[in-house]
């Protein structure tokens, strides 16, 4: 199983950026992935979670009604779509497997093991 993102770069407040993340090697539906980031002294944080099974999605309430995550139909690929950008959405986003638990993304698991792709920088600044 691999996942690899891409899609950062540097943005202006109030602008968007759309970041991918493929995936390879998942072979059962029954798996979630999403998107996670984490800025330079912070905690990581969960962003957003897709579940392939259902099409349900979670989000953090600090990108409730920004961000939009979805799926390629034809493919393991998630986007996430970031709009109305701020500079705290600054940060190393990663995608991973997750898991939606309570109405929130977290970390998840497919078949016992969490899986990252590479962090994409993402950099809202003026």
């Amino acid at each position: 199983v691999q996942l690899q993102a891409s899609g950062g770069g540097l943005v202006q407040p109030g602008g968007s950026l759309r970041l991918s993340c493929e995936g390879s090697g998942f072979t059962r539906p029954y798996y979630a992935i999403g998107w996670f980031r984490q800025a330079p002294g912070k905690e990581r944080e969960a962003v957003a979670c897709f579940a392939f099974a259902d099409s349900s999605t979670v989000y953090a309430d600090s990108v409730k009604g920004r961000f939009t995550i979805s799926r390629d139909d034809a493919k393991i690929t998630v986007y996430l779509q970031m709009n109305t950008l701020k500079p705290e959405d600054t940060a190393v986003y990663y995608c991973a497997t997750c898991t939606q638990s309570r109405g929130v993304p977290r970390v998840g698991y497919y078949f016992g093991k969490t899986y990252w792709g590479e962090g994409t920088q993402v950099t809202v600044s003026s």
